[in-house]
């Protein structure tokens, strides 16, 4: 089950350009987002990630030459199978759920109304996680933790391990991060 292996290490590694992909699979890390690709190359990125036992969560909007809807997810589940979409549009959660994939929705907290925003679209779409970005603003995953029960994922704007450890404490399980030399498990830190 994909939240018992995320608990084992807490992070995941945003990848962004191809040569973090072996980087990746060097790391005891076991999910991943690809944020690069085309339709071309993203099923050879997600067989080599998925050969090497990892989750892998495609952010479809970073993927140029898919299309944002049912159809384009059809493919997504049947023809390049990752675990699961990142995603900042939540009427794709549904389809993307009918499809067997694991759904996390992205929320980008730049100021309250989008916060509300982004926690009623939650209630309503249901994804398998939440992703609140930025990351260096731990506060608010107490608040969030308070109006849903969705489990949290925070990243963006991560620095450094203590950032990360700081995510973890005020209640997220996870932290995402492109920067390869904080690729390293928190558990051993935070426990």
């Amino acid at each position: 089950m994909f939240l018992e292996r995320l608990k084992e290490s807490q992070v995941i590694a945003s990848i962004k350009e191809p040569k973090q992909l072996e980087a990746f699979v060097e790391t005891d890390i076991q999910a991943a987002f690809l944020l690069l690709g085309n339709l071309t190359v993203i099923k050879r990125y997600v067989d080599f990630l998925k050969e090497h036992d990892r989750d892998v969560f495609l952010h479809i909007e970073k993927i140029p030459g898919i299309s944002y809807d049912r159809e384009g997810l059809k493919f997504i589940a049947r023809h390049v199978q990752p675990t699961g979409i990142v995603t900042t549009k939540p009427s794709l959660i549904a389809a993307a759920k009918k499809e067997g994939l694991i759904t996390i929705q992205r929320l980008f907290l730049i100021d309250s109304d989008a916060l509300k925003n982004g926690l009623e679209s939650a209630g309503q779409a249901r994804p398998d996680f939440l992703e609140l970005m930025p990351g260096v603003v731990p506060h608010l995953i107490e608040h969030v933790k308070k109006k849903t029960d969705i489990p949290i994922i925070t990243g963006g704007l991560i620095q450094n391990r203590r950032q990360m450890e700081k995510a973890i404490e005020r209640g997220a399980t996870a932290v995402s991060t492109g920067r390869t030399h904080l690729w390293k498990p928190l558990v051993e830190v935070v426990r």
